[in-house]
């Protein structure tokens, strides 16, 4: 029975690796497809990633209807044990506590054992493709996401340039967890803390480019960054006093402007903002 998978990458072999790490397949049992390659672009607006659909052959299932029979005997041995014997009820009672026991452990951890496994695999087959050794770890956010953090050797070539290659391994697995899920789960990924330094190391950066341009009563251009990062200078400056910022540019070359606002009576506190 051949069986049909679409997948979407920055490239036809992440398309491929992602396809190949969900199915736990070789490229030798299945054939790819080209639906759409990828556009340059892949951060900036208006990219998009390359389509592929995967065609696999899968066994037929008669196991079926073995399971459907197994719990059929059961149920009438629990039905004919307690009815002619009364003074054998003590017997089945341990079997009633024990089947107990383990129904509330494994109703707990059901979904989310199951999106940790969702996420857990694509990572790893990921990883595995890029030939990178990494302890993952998951964990669960306060607002319903997940957290995973990787660390190990070689994790410089996770991060990329400025978080580029962690910001496409993070965007690669929220596709591939949540296209055939009801619900969207955002999911976080982070190598060695890289995120949070960042995110300081802007910060600092941001007050520093503000104290210049108040200095200088002039604007002062930061490098291009991508979208996360300018939201995390236009936030860090946003109550600011004395100066305001916005974004100009195309991607991927779209870059953050500080500029120098002289204070006038009744308005003590300039606005930040993202322009289009």
């Amino acid at each position: 029975m051949i069986k049909y998978l679409e997948k979407t990458g920055r490239t036809m072999e992440e398309a491929i690796a992602a396809a190949l790490a969900e199915l736990g397949m070789s490229e030798e049992e299945i054939s790819v497809e080209v639906l759409e390659r990828a556009k340059s672009g892949f951060f900036g607006i208006g990219a998009q990633p390359a389509v592929i659909r995967v065609s696999y052959e899968v066994p037929d299932e008669p196991a079926e209807p073995k399971a459907e029979a197994a719990p059929a005997p059961k149920k009438t041995e629990k039905k004919n044990a307690p009815a002619p014997k009364k003074a054998e009820e003590k017997k089945p009672e341990p079997k009633k506590t024990e089947e107990k026991k383990p129904e509330p452990k494994k109703a707990a951890p059901i979904d989310e054992d199951a999106e940790f496994s969702a996420v857990r695999g694509f990572v790893s087959g990921l990883m595995e493709r890029m030939g990178v050794e990494a302890d993952i770890e998951i964990s669960r956010r306060d607002n319903g996401g997940i957290n995973v953090n990787l660390s190990g050797s070689g994790m410089g070539a996770i991060i990329g340039r400025r978080g580029e290659t962690l910001d496409a391994i993070q965007h690669l697995t929220n596709y591939v967890v949540n296209r055939d899920s009801d619900k969207h789960m955002h999911i976080s990924v982070d190598a060695e803390n890289y995120r949070a330094k960042r995110e300081e190391s802007l910060t600092k950066l941001a007050e520093k480019m503000a104290e210049k341009a108040i200095k200088y009563k002039r604007s002062m251009a930061l490098e291009p960054m991508n979208s996360y990062e300018r939201h995390v200078i236009h936030t860090a400056l946003q109550n600011y006093e004395g100066v305001t910022t916005s974004s100009t540019g195309i991607e991927p070359n779209r870059r953050v402007v500080v500029s120098y606002v002289r204070p006038e009576p009744g308005e003590n506190k300039p606005q930040s903002r993202e322009w289009a």
